[in-house]
């Protein structure tokens, strides 16, 4: 289960990551900047928990994702919807992806 819930976070990530191109928002840098970074980290460290064990990687995505959701305030593009409903919902479903990843069995358990 957790495997599949990486690979959640990574899609997720890498969304969040195309999405300045998709929803056109390339021209606002602080939204723009915002989705790279946020789902750059978020794909990397998701794609680094597949081969990793432990749940670190998981901690530091729910709390970039926190981060992520506020963003819209922080840089200044709550007004642009696209942009700032993009980054609510997926930094929403990261956050809780990621949580239920840190909180999930890394293998299950045979008898």
């Amino acid at each position: 289960m957790k495997n599949t819930l990486e690979w959640i976070n990574v899609v997720l990530g890498g969304w969040l990551f195309v999405s300045p191109w998709i929803f056109g928002f390339t021209g606002n840098s602080g939204a723009a900047w915002s989705a790279w970074l946020v789902g750059g980290l978020v794909l990397i460290l998701a794609a680094w928990a597949l081969s990793d064990k432990g749940v670190w990687e998981d901690w530091v995505n729910a709390l970039i994702a926190a981060i992520g959701f506020f963003t819209p305030w922080f840089a200044g593009y709550a007004s642009l919807s696209a942009a700032a409903w993009n980054m609510w919902i997926v930094a929403l479903a990261i956050f809780v992806v990621a949580l239920w990843a840190a909180y999930s069995p890394t293998t299950a358990a045979t008898t």
